[in-house]
């Protein structure tokens, strides 16, 4: 499972663009067609999830799987925090923004390791989209309480943008948007666009992890409050929290692929959503730390090693 990760195209790609950063290359992606890229990714994994569901059905493992997802992503949050404050030394503050993050989910960690399953033969089940969609926001609730409480958000019109950007954010809106598509074209509606969403999706995804590889380890060059501490953590919770979520889905009955899936969504940490909503509702806590933290090392972490350790484990637990 270690070679099919580091031999596949999506994961060398992410390699390429670390060593382009850190040798000092100009190499760099237009940050339109980046986001064009991203926008892509989105609808595409969103409306392929949703065309396996309208094939398979919602069944107990479905309601089960959303069940544990939003669960885990209110949750996590608090062991984050409780590392970050003794171990990590952070004040309450950032404590709680950074908590934030290790709760809620990467969609491009998720979209690597599905394409990272398939290669291993172990694909995860269609609705695994819904339950991604399903763990962004419950965890920005969760740092916002840990961090000051909801009700201490400085005036309606900050809490109304706050609430905004977490159920509203670009992200949540067109992974959950296309989902639903899939599901109402179903398999004969989607063959109509399939050429579209499946011919380049590989190829987009490899231009894409090689930009962040580039912001990663770019970003990795310029961090000045990361501590050894945080470095420690930011590769512990992702194992800690993998593990717990490789055993959930293990416990309520997921297939290998998806017990993979689950665990890597409860490993991954959020550099997108998160950090947007905690730029509205926390101004005061230190963007550096915690996007430094999920983006530079959690992120390559996950993609280079956890994403692999997590397939394994759950290939393990199931047999």
């Amino acid at each position: 499972m270690a070679l099919q990760t580091f031999t596949s195209p999506v994961v060398m790609f992410f390699i390429l663009g670390m060593f382009a950063a850190f040798v000092r290359s100009d190499l760099a992606i237009p940050e339109a067609l980046a986001k064009g890229m991203s926008l892509y990714l989105m609808a595409a994994i969103g409306m392929k999830g949703g065309v396996a569901v309208a094939k398979s059905g919602i069944d107990i493992t479905v309601g089960s799987a959303l069940a544990a997802g939003i669960v885990a992503s209110f949750v996590l949050p608090y062991l984050a925090y409780a590392v970050l404050k003794s171990f990590g030394k952070l004040d309450k503050l950032n404590s709680g923004a950074v908590a934030a993050h290790y709760g809620s989910v990467s969609v491009v960690t998720f979209v690597t390791a599905v394409e990272i399953l398939e290669l291993s033969a172990l694909p995860a089940a269609g609705f695994m989209v819904a339950v991604m969609a399903a763990m962004e926001t419950p965890a920005i609730l969760s740092g916002l309480m840990l961090a000051k409480g909801l009700s201490n958000t400085d005036g309606s019109d900050d809490r109304k943008d706050m609430m905004r950007e977490v159920f509203l954010n670009a992200s949540v809106v067109l992974l959950l948007g296309s989902f639903a598509i899939g599901v109402i074209a179903g398999p004969g509606g989607f063959e109509e666009v399939s050429s579209f969403f499946q011919a380049g999706f590989k190829g987009v995804l490899c231009l894409f992890l090689l930009d962040m590889g580039l912001i990663a380890a770019r970003r990795i060059m310029d961090a000045k409050s990361i501590t050894w501490r945080l470095v420690v953590i930011a590769i512990a919770l992702p194992l800690i929290n993998g593990t717990l979520g490789v055993l959930t889905g293990t416990a309520i009955g997921l297939d290998i692929g998806s017990t993979a899936a689950f665990g890597v969504l409860c490993a991954s940490a959020s550099y997108i959503a998160v950090p947007a909503a905690m730029r509205l509702a926390l101004p005061q806590a230190d963007a550096g730390i915690y996007l430094t933290m999920s983006l530079s090392i959690t992120f390559p972490f996950n993609i280079l090693v956890n994403i692999g350790l997590l397939t394994a484990l759950a290939s393990a637990m199931g047999g």
